[in-house]
């Protein structure tokens, strides 16, 4: 199809989008504010989010993607960028803007020979998973299988392959990435090397990836999945220690909560304090069972649900239609001891979000060995990964279960700050710099004035460009 001049898409008013224009020139469909399917194509993951796009563009096509961008630059338009739909902040959708959804780019090209894969950023982390099965191979994302590569990219990847094989941005090659004066750029460590190291960790500051090339690690099975323990501080604490002493083959995602009415969990335990522990062992099943062996034996436990699997089969099962409303606060943290544990009990204790969690994740292992300057994730050195949240239904509880987690999460702080940046919310700018220390910093702002001067790609946990 040709391509028109960018200047014919606008009506007589410069921010007033034609949609006829916009169908006419791009591959993709384009979703208009009076279209059936416009409500659905705005809604992401998390409940709350409202927001209202002018226009939502679903790319079929890198072309597509550089069209949208220089439409954007060109009308003034906020621009936001889905991949999957889980920020927290809701930047997967703007409000009044142009709204750019990827994930009709789900092309997967595997080379199983030279152990990569090129892959569209449209991808859940579940599908490109269930495809590199497979061929017995696989690349580490997050824990959840809904997730957009895209964001999760980006942002650093932290999940059940961590201390094994390290974040996922340890293992891109290479990326196809639109940039703000709306060009295609392949960069990679020889190419852009500067960009190349910004996306690793950076967010979506920089442009919009549309494709990736991973590296691929042999990985047929694992042993894992949950295990549930009643919750004491003691347990608590013998369980971080054991996860700290383990063999780097096993990653482990504890969360402390009241219990949940699942089926598995019996009814006496419902709304009782438990460690949910998602596990996953990247080894020999009969390793596996001795690496699980010391957790099992901190008390009987509640529910044992580990066992070897093929490796998609870690992501746990997600309830369709399921829109929380959230908040969260994420930190880095050097221990959690029986004092830590206390505290988190006593707060979960006085929490009155129908689901409230502390997330402890012990890193360590490959993710330690890249040095910290490697990628803008800066921090490869700290122990423990906390996460605190209150999900909930009601939205005139908001402001009570944010005093909630900010009082939790202030009372675990310690150490130099840090934040994850896969995992802030509406944090505020303090929160960002806490994700990008130092000279991590003064670098990433180096590149975005380079490559986005004008800070086009705002919608996101921002570096802006201007002192």
């Amino acid at each position: 199809m040709t391509k028109k001049n960018h200047s014919t898409l606008l009506e007589t008013n410069p921010t007033i989008l034609s949609i006829p224009q916009l169908r006419a020139t791009l591959n993709g469909r384009v979703v208009a504010p009076s279209d059936a399917g416009y409500d659905q194509a705005r809604t992401v993951f998390y409940g709350g989010i409202d927001h209202r796009p002018a226009v939502i563009i679903r790319a079929s096509d890198a072309s597509d993607v550089a069209h949208v961008v220089s439409l954007a630059r060109e009308t003034g338009l906020e621009l936001s960028i889905r991949s999957g739909g889980h920020s927290l902040a809701g930047h997967s959708v703007t409000n009044g803007g142009i709204m750019l959804d990827l994930s009709p780019l789900r092309a997967l090209e595997i080379d199983a020979e030279q152990g990569t894969a090129w892959a569209e950023t449209g991808l859940t982390a579940g599908e490109y998973t269930t495809a590199a099965s497979a061929y017995g191979l696989a690349t580490g994302f997050g824990d959840t299988g809904s997730v957009g590569i895209g964001g999760i990219t980006l942002s650093g990847g932290v999940g059940y392959l961590v201390r094994k094989h390290g974040l996922t941005i340890d293992h891109l090659l290479a990326a196809e990435i639109v940039t703000a004066d709306g060009q295609l750029l392949r960069v990679d460590a020889e190419t852009h090397p500067d960009l190349f190291w910004a996306i690793r960790g950076g967010g979506g500051n920089f442009g919009v990836a549309t494709r990736f090339k991973f590296r691929l690690h042999p990985l047929e099975t694992v042993v894992g999945g949950m295990l549930i323990l009643p919750a004491t501080p003691d347990i608590i604490a013998s369980f971080v220690a054991e996860a700290e002493a383990a063999p780097e083959e096993l990653s482990i995602i504890a969360n402390v909560m009241p219990a949940p009415p699942m089926p598995f969990v019996p009814a006496e335990y419902h709304g009782q304090l438990i460690i949910m522990a998602l596990m996953c062992y990247a080894g020999p099943a009969d390793a596996g069972e001795r690496a699980l062996a010391p957790f099992r034996a901190l008390v009987t436990p509640i529910a044992d649900m580990l066992r070897p699997m093929r490796y998609p089969e870690i992501y746990p099962p997600e309830e369709e239609g399921f829109h929380p409303m959230a908040i969260g606060r994420t930190m880095f943290v050097d221990a959690i001891t029986r004092r830590e544990a206390e505290t988190i009990i006593d707060h979960l204790r006085a929490g009155t979000a129908p689901m409230r969690v502390t997330q402890l994740r012990v890193l360590g292992g490959a993710l330690a060995r890249v040095p910290a300057d490697a990628t803008a994730f800066a921090h490869r050195r700290r122990r423990l990964m906390v996460n605190v949240a209150a999900l909930y239904q009601r939205p005139e509880e908001a402001a009570l279960h944010e005093a909630w987690v900010t009082g939790l999460a202030a009372a675990l702080r310690q150490g130099e700050p840090g934040a994850y940046v896969g995992f802030l919310g509406k944090d505020g700018s303090a929160r960002i710099r806490e994700a990008y220390p130092g000279p991590t910093w003064d670098r990433l702002l180096a590149i975005k004035r380079r490559y986005d001067p004008t800070n086009l790609f705002r919608l996101n946990q921002n570096i802006q460009p201007a002192d």
